[in-house]
């Protein structure tokens, strides 16, 4: 176990504080860890079934600390503790989307790199997806939304088209639940 000998916060905005903890492991060694905290964030595999297949629907935005844009499932946050998995599933899904969903199925909480940051991720896959208007916030002005097939999907991931860490594990982890059949 590492033991906390003090913490302070070093930096907040309205999405993320930073602290620096004094820490101490078991053999007595003291040392200096760094952490992000951050409210919990959803993230949404918006799947569409039809005649001619399975689609999900991605977004592709500029994210800044990477410098570049990237296809990824919605997700995001409200920058608030208090929040209920699935309200925050769904208005995300809209903000970004603007995608209804009839269907809401929770897979899993996740932690987002745990190693540094302290923040929880909810799994929810989508479905009965009906389009309204989409109300992105003003960092998501530039959204792309885009339909792909499963097929296309699994290919930007293999190719390096999507790169997105909590999209790739979302998918893998629904792959796994379909493959084994919904517990509960």
């Amino acid at each position: 176990m590492i033991k906390t000998i003090s913490s302070r916060e070093v930096y907040r905005n309205q999405w993320t504080s930073v602290r620096e903890d004094v820490i101490e492991r078991e053999n007595g060694r003291r040392g200096i860890y760094g952490v992000v905290d951050k409210d919990p964030a959803s993230i949404i595999i918006p799947l569409d079934r039809t005649a001619e297949g399975e689609f999900v629907y991605l977004v592709e935005q500029y994210r800044y600390t990477v410098g570049g844009r990237y296809w990824e499932f919605p997700q995001g946050g409200w920058e608030r503790a208090d929040v209920v998995p699935e309200e925050l599933a769904r208005g995300e899904l809209k903000e970004e989307t603007g995608l209804v969903a009839e269907k809401m199925t929770p897979l899993a909480a996740l932690q987002i790199a745990y190693g540094v940051m302290n923040q929880k991720q909810y799994v929810f896959l989508a479905e009965g997806l009906t389009q309204g208007e989409a109300e992105p916030d003003e960092e998501e002005n530039d959204l792309v939304l885009r339909r792909v097939s499963v097929d296309e999907l699994e290919a930007m991931m293999l190719d390096g088209r999507m790169v997105d860490n909590c999209s790739v594990a979302a998918w893998g982890l629904y792959r796994l639940w379909r493959e084994r059949g919904p517990r509960g």
